[in-house]
């Protein structure tokens, strides 16, 4: 990853937020993005290598942690991740194709020149509606990953043991599942920080209308 370039779109994104959302930026990057990086993933990583159980029937293993971990955590913090920063970044396309449109409509008028939008980013017209999209849709995909999380791991939390009984097992074999304790931790860190994400989404969205 080329840091600076994600430094600069980070810098652009915090120009043209609100405070709300300077904080959401930054719950986002150190609280999320950051423990994903750092420990989530290494976490994560002996998942299956270590996904026990006790019985030596081939196949076994794989059907049942295919039934119980149909898709990992990793993969879906990844998309979430994704797909809740890329509203983000839809507002500073939205202030670059401004900024190009001032700079053709300056070149083609010359000494007639009329501006248009004497400050690009002020959050009016088109903006406005971009950015309040920005915020419905971020919070509306934290609260969609959420629910998908709680469908597929109930209460968020994994057991310690799990029993599977899917064929070609033998009979109800027991699995043990690795580090479960720190895997449960890690999981409720990251429900915690997107229900804050998603209070604070939605608490520039009230305070973006009430302020208009």
């Amino acid at each position: 990853m080329n840091w600076g370039v994600f430094e600069g779109l980070l810098s652009g994104v915090n120009k043209y937020s609100t405070a709300f959302g300077r904080i959401w930026l930054s719950v986002v990057f150190v609280f999320r993005l950051l423990v994903y990086l750092v420990a989530a993933e290494r976490v994560w990583s002996d998942d299956h290598k270590d996904f026990d159980c006790n019985t030596r029937q081939p196949g076994c293993t794989n059907v049942c942690f295919d039934h119980f971990f149909p898709v990992s955590h990793i993969r879906l913090w990844a998309l979430q991740l994704i797909l809740v920063t890329c509203p983000s970044f839809l507002v500073l396309m939205h202030v670059a194709y401004r900024e190009a449109k001032e700079q053709r409509l300056r070149e083609a008028s010359g000494d007639n020149y009329r501006c248009i939008y004497p400050n690009p980013g002020k959050k009016r017209g088109g903006l406005w509606w971009t950015y309040l999209f920005s915020l419905i849709f971020k919070a509306g995909v934290d609260v969609v990953f959420l629910y998908i999380f709680y469908h597929l791991y109930r209460n968020y939390t994994l057991p310690r043991v799990v029993k599977c009984e899917l064929p070609p097992c033998p009979n109800v074999v027991d699995c043990f599942i690795s580090r479960p304790t720190e895997k449960n931790i890690f999981t409720l860190f990251m429900v915690v920080t997107a229900c804050v994400c998603i209070v604070l989404s939605l608490i520039e969205a009230a305070y973006l209308i009430g302020k208009r």
